[in-house]
């Protein structure tokens, strides 16, 4: 097994510190050392960088990252996106610290915009962060139409990475990102195709449907069955 894909390639920097952190401080103080440990354990356990299995079939719209449905609301797309006038459906999905940041292209295409926003650090579970937190938004040109989904910063989270530029060809499921320590994806889809998923439903990057441009299923509620 090659350790080193094992985690996403920035998080051994991270690591590294933590480690060191942690060597210092155990120089000290036997307690603290184990702290830093066990935080250095949890440094690796958020870079870590799980194989997925993408669905391939044309038409399927495949969440970008992990985490909690948090909103599902129709909105007009931000001017930038050049998307048109008309309201878009916006999948909000809320990453805690706990699951895997690297994130993922929902759809086959190409990269047609790529717009940075500087911003503050807002709760990323909130509404407003989509428009005042720091942000990284991709439109992507499918054989469906376009489509956008947003890298957001949160309170915790203080670093977006995105690695692919306009003009590249992707694929459904590959990586292109990361945020770093607690964050929010947005992704927007026409309001001619309804979600799949609903609020409160958890998602895993590179493998949950969200959507699908070749089914008429109406949107979709859930409802949490308690146990015996």
């Amino acid at each position: 097994m090659n350790i080193t894909k094992l985690i996403h390639p920035e998080g051994w920097r991270f690591v590294g510190i933590f480690a060191l952190i942690s060597i210092c401080i155990g120089y000290f103080s036997q307690f603290g050392g184990w702290i830093g440990w066990i935080l250095t354990a949890w440094c690796f356990y958020f870079f870590r960088n799980p194989k997925r299995l993408t669905p391939i079939r044309e038409g399927l719209v495949i969440s970008p990252a992990d985490g909690k449905v948090v909103m599902i609301k129709d909105i007009v797309p931000p001017a930038e996106f050049e998307l048109g006038s008309e309201p878009y459906t916006r999948i909000s999905v809320f990453l805690n610290v706990f699951d895997v940041h690297i994130n993922r292209i929902p759809m086959d295409g190409t990269v047609k915009k790529v717009i940075y926003h500087p911003g503050r650090f807002f709760n990323a579970s909130l509404d407003k962060a989509s428009e005042h937190n720091e942000r990284n938004s991709i439109v992507l040109g499918t054989a469906f139409g376009d489509i956008a989904f947003v890298q957001i910063a949160g309170l915790i989270a203080r670093r977006i990475r995105c690695d692919v530029d306009p003009t590249d060809n992707v694929i459904a499921g590959s990586q292109y990102g990361l945020i770093r320590f607690g964050s929010r994806m947005d992704i927007f889809i026409p309001k001619t195709i309804n979600p799949l998923v609903c609020v409160g439903q958890r998602m895993i990057a590179g493998e949950t449907i969200l959507a699908d441009f070749k089914s008429d299923e109406l949107p979709r509620q859930g409802h949490i069955v308690e146990t015996l």
